[in-house]
């Protein structure tokens, strides 16, 4: 009897969240089906499920539902896309154009760098692939960094969705800029289009801070890299996460333009003459800020939300994050505990706003119901929901979303002052942006620097915060911090000639080599500055 009893108990609590689970709509109910792939949290997913479903209706007069597929980040997004359109051109090729599959095909259908001596079948197989209406089943990629959303428009894989030439009005500087401090807003081609603006900071815990015995917060980058921060500060891997590598490619900018005001000043010399020394020396100054973060990192997570709940929790003290994490939290916690539990910042000279941008798939099966949802989510009826209050007229029913419309002219509408969770925050206004320049650390340099930080940070995380811990306990000796900082083999030409090479090989072991060579090199290095702190007790 009392075997059956505890079987029982056990079926109850593993039925029990089906049966209190939130009813969702049947995908076979509604008129139309979108499918969208996004990185975009619950909150973001439950308001523009609600909103285009209503403005839907009112438009078509027809209903509609979304089906979003939420797999990680947009870096697994990216390995999922590629996984996906491979299979699916395997067949459009070898069954619809009866040609024999090879791996040649595979390597050059999605490459737009073919070179100019590439083979008749390779040129042939890209550009069937960009003449085809091949496809992975996805309508919409929706959230993410314009860095993976350039990569897959490079490729063929999102296409242009109509929305600029059914709206030409909505593509101006007053409106969407064409780019805006630097950074670009959208895809000339109409391919992406920026959605919503991003910035990046950091969200603290007062309680926190004062148990630390820290009285000011945060307000530079630099500020977390201070022993005081040691095993407190929350971090994501930039190699999962486009939207962390993009806020430590911001840190990097902020020195290089730093090195470059110094060395003006020191020299006396035309700025333009120093540019290219000011890359080299804020490149390294950036990565030691970044080097010494990671060695007061607690961890370093696959998930961009998890720092901000850490954060809120008090298991760490700071993190860096997206701006939205941060203001949700803030805002989320003090609505709980009726006090001011948490602050998010970001320093105003260390970020770019960026796009979150959104595409149409190439070969998207519900194509026109994809194209509305875009020219929805770019409407001043989807760009309200990023920022009012919820119940506001025409705001959110349920999550306050606390973004930044892309949409320039929302800022002018003063009569939604009182409707708007982040009035003060006017992003075109800003009085000392960092103006984002493509030239230093875009393209395969933003993926150079990713792996880079991995190295320096992750792999050898156990054997850097040994170091850093041995160093503080000494006083902080000069010699042993240039032991430990010793950045030459990660130089900012290393990284143009050999790391690059390395990343953009078509043999994967050439990374894999490098990667072992460079975190066996940090590994050493942090030993002999951990031996030298040491003995100086």
């Amino acid at each position: 009897m009392k075997r059956y009893v505890i079987i029982l108990a056990l079926v109850i609590v593993v039925a029990l969240p089906f049966v209190l689970r939130t009813k969702r709509p049947s995908l076979g109910k509604a008129d139309e089906t979108v499918v969208i792939i996004t990185p975009h949290n619950e909150a973001i997913r439950h308001e523009y499920t609600h909103g285009f479903a209503e403005w839907y209706h009112a438009q078509t007069g027809r209903t509609v539902v979304i089906d979003w597929r939420v797999i990680g980040g947009t870096s697994e997004f990216t390995r999922f896309l590629e996984s996906e359109y491979i299979s699916s051109f395997q067949h459009y090729w070898s069954k619809s154009m009866g040609k024999d599959w090879s791996i040649d095909v595979q390597a050059a259908f999605a490459n737009h760098r073919l070179p100019k001596d590439a083979s008749p079948i390779a040129r042939e197989a890209r550009q069937a692939f960009l003449d085809s209406n091949v496809g992975c089943g996805i309508d919409i990629f929706f959230g993410g960094g314009s860095f993976d959303f350039i990569r897959q428009a490079n490729a063929g894989r999102i296409v242009d969705s109509g929305i600029m030439a059914k709206h030409p009005e909505w593509f101006n500087d007053a409106v969407i800029p064409m780019e805006f401090t630097g950074e670009p807003y959208l895809d000339k081609q109409g391919r992406w289009l920026g959605a919503v603006l991003s910035s990046y900071g950091m969200l603290y815990n007062y309680d926190s801070l004062k148990r630390l015995g820290i009285t000011e917060p945060p307000r530079q980058w630099e500020d977390i890299a201070d022993p005081l921060y040691e095993s407190e500060v929350a971090l994501c891997d930039p190699t999962k996460s486009s939207s962390i590598a993009k806020a430590f490619e911001n840190v990097i900018q902020q020195q290089i333009y730093r090195e470059w005001d110094r060395l003006a000043r020191e020299t006396g010399k035309p700025r333009q003459e120093l540019e290219a020394q000011a890359v080299r020396a804020g490149w390294e100054r950036g990565l030691s800020v970044l080097q010494r973060v990671g060695a007061n990192a607690r961890y370093f997570t696959d998930s961009s939300q998890k720092p901000p709940i850490d954060v809120l929790h008090g298991n760490s003290a700071v993190g860096m994050c997206i701006d939205f994490y941060g203001r949700y939290q803030e805002e989320s916690a003090s609505q709980r505990s009726g006090q001011k539990r948490l602050g998010y910042f970001s320093p105003p000279d260390g970020t770019v706003l960026s796009p979150d941008p959104i595409a149409l798939m190439r070969g998207a099966p519900n194509r026109e119901v994809g194209a509305a949802f875009i020219e929805y989510v770019l409407s001043m009826e989807g760009q309200k929901l990023w920022n009012f209050k919820v119940g506001a007229e025409d705001g959110p029913v349920r999550f306050a979303l606390r973004r930044l419309p892309i949409r320039r002219d929302f800022y002018q509408h003063t009569e939604w002052t009182a409707r708007r969770s982040d009035p003060e925050v006017m992003p075109y206004e800003g009085d000392n942006p960092l103006i984002y320049n493509q030239t230093w650390t875009s393209g395969d340099t933003f993926r150079s620097m990713a792996f880079v930080i991995r190295v320096m940070c992750l792999d050898t995380h156990p054997e850097l915060v040994k170091a850093w811990r041995a160093i503080i306990k000494a006083g902080m000796p000069a010699d042993a911090l240039a032991i430990m900082g010793d950045l030459s083999a990660v130089s900012y030409d290393h990284v143009q000639g050999r790391i690059r090479q390395a990343l953009t090989s078509k043999n994967k072991v050439d990374e894999i080599m490098i990667a072992n060579e460079l975190a066996n090199n940090f590994r050493r290095q942090y030993e002999r500055a951990g031996e030298l702190a040491r003995s100086k007790r």
